[in-house]
């Protein structure tokens, strides 16, 4: 077993993928230049509903520079549609066509492709074609489109309700009736954009003569996107290969492909000349998935000591236009993840995912545990106003003990470990809370508005084994990883995890590193491209390490282990007497040794004086999560809102998270900073809002907010650790935590500081307006 001595992992070490990338010196899929290139621009429809009367391309393909132009009709069965990894018994059938197919089903749906000598070429033609659309009525409201006569978004399904789930329980009932008080909430978990700093983007290059697809994508899991397309395509597997190259943020957006993905392959095919297309961030805001978009309503049966006792909740969750990839299971993990951190005895829930007249809504960075956690911490903060207890103590009161792992909550979670009071106790000893709450008093009595939120919450992540998950979804849960040394003594990593800002390249050059004695620059990280690492599964879920490493760590083993019987053979000792330590095999006892590199060159060179090992120093592993791992954290914020203005001033924020054994602090941290920013970007700012008409309404920058680094004062970052049992590196997932975690925490925050006015809640994004608005609603009512 390879023992990681403290020469790298553990430390904080810079990422290696930054100077690379801070000198503009990665490439990027719009980055790539082919022979022959032409451009693609789309057509995208004007209308959230309606039937397609005509198209005509004549005056856009006779534009100069134009290739070709391609509706539809064109395609003429060859390709498509667009695989759905969803499935569940009672499911209406919904395909999602890669070009409109005779009706349009949301604004900005690709209705005409144009492809041209040159961008501008594409686009300017793309403006030339015709496309007559006879607009029929549009659902856009969640609530109102579960009515029966609702408006259907496909009017060969009954209903637009996609799935129904209910999930009832008798104890909980008995527990409503047995309770000190109760209390009902009615949560909006709003729609917002994953807004990655580069947008989708394709460039597809068929060749003829071998027959062989090459797609360069800016995408989460290039196997799947190899898989898809071949699904699309009708092609074998072996003819693709699938490259993600540089990816400018994904936040679960980029795990799906997208029918322009499959399009722009078949668009290549057909003209034998290589296809890019980049899209615009109008297009992004328009056709890259949404995330959230939850209605959640809630009761909370609970004593006067505050212990919680049982819930009863709703989800409502908005599919769009079709049904997404991970889309309808999102709206289950909630109920999954319902209970939190707390010992809750009874939960029944009901879940719905609904199809509206407007775009996709997808995994986006929690996916599910996020609206988790804010239901119940928001109902964590509701039992102790009600009960005049402190939100600390209410939390400490209902927590899981320490010694119940692994525990199964309510709801059905196996969680592996947890130490939730202990996380607790150093976010209260970072921030002294006791005395911040007496500083928010005396605050309170000079007139100002502060309040102080916290949030104690888990998440699931490194999700695991496929078998036990959801085998519906068409995707494993295991990960591969390949150790190549060659005979010098350097390593080369092959990793089917496809990291996008995770830092993953310097993460298993440490662990390498580490494991062989050799230096970090003497490893090198390969990932995202299917030829040069044949089997994966891709980046997303917080499983990069948990699952990823795994798999390295299990490659590792395996390479160090046919080191050591090499080393042994040519030191003439037993197995069991060789000792390793920092990339030197040395015989128990004595001074006789061989360096790792030395080993190398043999198991290459001189191979065959060695009985039973094959030539080579190299190890495939594939990792199956016997489980699912939990981190957790608790995180307190500050806040000053203007009664006058409604502006809310973020004055402090201090995170405390367990996320196991750690491999990069420094990288752990830069996970942890931009989960929370975009946290509470959504609890603050962040909106994608539609008219009642279907009409989106924050097309550009101009109308959806993101944070800025202004906003945010710095953050104290610390961690607990509560290693995981679930996988052989003790660490569980880091990169969506913050998300989880920040969002209830400054919504609490907010609240805090309104209460003594009489407002208990305040809907998502807590814009100034929606702020001031409720100050003065306050103010009129009293």
């Amino acid at each position: 077993m390879v023992t990681f001595r403290p020469n790298s992992v553990g430390k904080a070490i810079k990422r290696r993928e930054d100077p690379r990338l801070i000198r503009g010196l990665g490439t990027y899929t719009d980055d790539v230049k082919l022979p022959g290139m032409t451009y693609a621009a789309f057509v995208r429809s004007d209308f959230p509903a309606g039937a397609i009367r005509s198209i005509d391309t004549t005056a856009a393909a006779d534009h100069p520079g134009v290739v070709a132009a391609y509706t539809y009709a064109d395609m003429d069965g060859q390709v498509g549609p667009s695989p759905v990894g969803a499935e569940m018994p009672g499911m209406g059938k919904a395909d999602h066509p890669l070009l409109a197919d005779g009706r349009v089903l949301h604004v900005g749906q690709p209705v005409a492709v144009v492809v041209a000598e040159t961008p501008y070429a594409a686009r300017d033609a793309a403006g030339l074609v015709e496309v007559d659309i006879e607009p029929r009525e549009a659902v856009v409201d969640v609530e109102a489109a579960m009515a029966p006569d609702a408006p259907r978004v496909y009017e060969e399904l009954d209903s637009n309700i996609c799935i129904q789930v209910p999930v009832p329980n008798p104890e909980a009932d008995k527990l409503f009736e047995q309770a000190d008080q109760t209390l009902s909430m009615r949560l909006l978990n709003q729609r917002v954009a994953p807004f990655p700093m580069e947008g989708r983007a394709i460039c597809a290059h068929w060749e003829e003569g071998p027959g062989k697809l090459t797609i360069w994508t800016s995408n989460q899991a290039p196997h799947f996107v190899k898989q898809q397309i071949a699904m699309c395509l009708r092609i074998p597997e072996i003819r693709i290969r699938a490259i993600a190259p540089e990816v400018g943020g994904g936040f679960g957006a980029k795990i799906p492909t997208y029918p322009e993905d499959p399009l722009l392959c078949w668009v290549s095919r057909e003209l034998r000349r290589p296809v890019k297309w980049s899209e615009t961030r109008t297009e992004n805001l328009l056709g890259m998935t949404h995330g959230r978009g939850h209605v959640e309503k809630i009761d909370v049966a609970f004593q006067n000591d505050g212990r919680v006792l049982a819930l009863k909740g709703q989800t409502i969750s908005e599919l769009g236009a079709w049904r997404s990839f991970y889309g309808p299971f999102i709206a289950l993990s909630t109920h999954t993840m319902s209970c939190g951190c707390y010992d809750i005895r009874a939960v029944a829930w009901e879940t719905f995912a609904v199809y509206t007249n407007t775009m996709a809504t997808e995994a986006y960075r929690g996916a599910g545990r996020p609206e988790a956690a804010y239901i119940i911490e928001r109902v964590m903060d509701e039992v102790a106003a009600a009960t005049g207890l402190d939100p600390v103590a209410v939390r400490r009161r209902n927590f899981v003990d320490k010694d119940a792992f692994p525990h199964t909550t309510a709801s059905g979670a196996v969680y592996d470990s947890g130490d939730y009071e202990k996380t607790l106790d150093r976010m209260i000893e970072l921030v002294g809370y006791d005395d911040a709450r007496e500083a928010q008093r005396q605050a309170r009595d000079d007139g100002r508005l502060v309040g102080i939120g916290v949030a104690a919450f888990t998440e699931v992540c490194g999700i695991g084994p496929s078998g036990g998950t959801a085998p519906h979804q068409r995707m494993g849960t295991w990960e591969s990883a390949t150790v190549r040394v060659e005979p010098s003594g350097n390593v080369t990593v092959y990793t089917g995890v496809s990291p996008h800002g995770q830092g993953q390249e310097t993460a298993f050059a440490q662990m390498a590193s580490d494991a062989f004695g050799v230096g970090l620059d003497d490893v090198v990280v390969v990932h995202g491209d299917t030829d040069q690492v044949q089997h994966g599964v891709g980046t997303f879920g917080s499983r990069g390490i948990a699952v990823g490493g795994a798999a390295l760590h299990m490659a590792l083993t395996k390479v160090h282990a046919k080191a050591t019987r090499i080393a042994a053979h040519h030191l003439d000792a037993p197995v069991d007497q060789i000792d390793y330590e920092d990339g030197e095999f040395t015989v128990s006892g004595t001074d006789r040794k061989l360096t790792f590199r030395q080993v190398a060159e043999m198991a290459h060179l001189w191979n065959v004086a060695v009985p039973g090992e094959e030539p080579g120093l190299e190890a495939v592993a594939r990792f199956e999560p016997p489980g699912t791992t939990f981190p957790f954290g608790a995180h307190l914020c500050q806040v000053e809102v203007d009664p006058e203005s409604g502006q809310i001033e973020i004055q402090r924020y201090v995170a405390v998270d367990d996320f196991g054994v750690v491999i990069n602090p420094m990288l752990a941290d830069g996970q942890r900073i931009g989960g929370v920013v975009q946290g509470i970007g959504q609890a603050m700012w962040e909106e994608v809002q539609y008219d009642d008409g279907g009409q989106l309404l924050s097309g550009t920058l101009m109308d959806y907010a993101v944070p800025r680094a202004k906003h945010f004062p710095r953050m104290v970052l610390d961690n607990t650790v509560t290693p995981t049992d679930v996988n052989p590196l003790g660490a569980k997932g880091i990169g969506e935590l913050g998300t989880i975690g920040s969002t209830p925490c400054v919504v609490n925050a907010i609240v805090d500081a309104l209460r003594p006015l009489g407002i208990t809640n305040i809907d998502m994004p807590a814009k100034p307006e929606r702020v001031w608005q409720a100050i003065q609603a306050a103010a009129s009512a009293q």
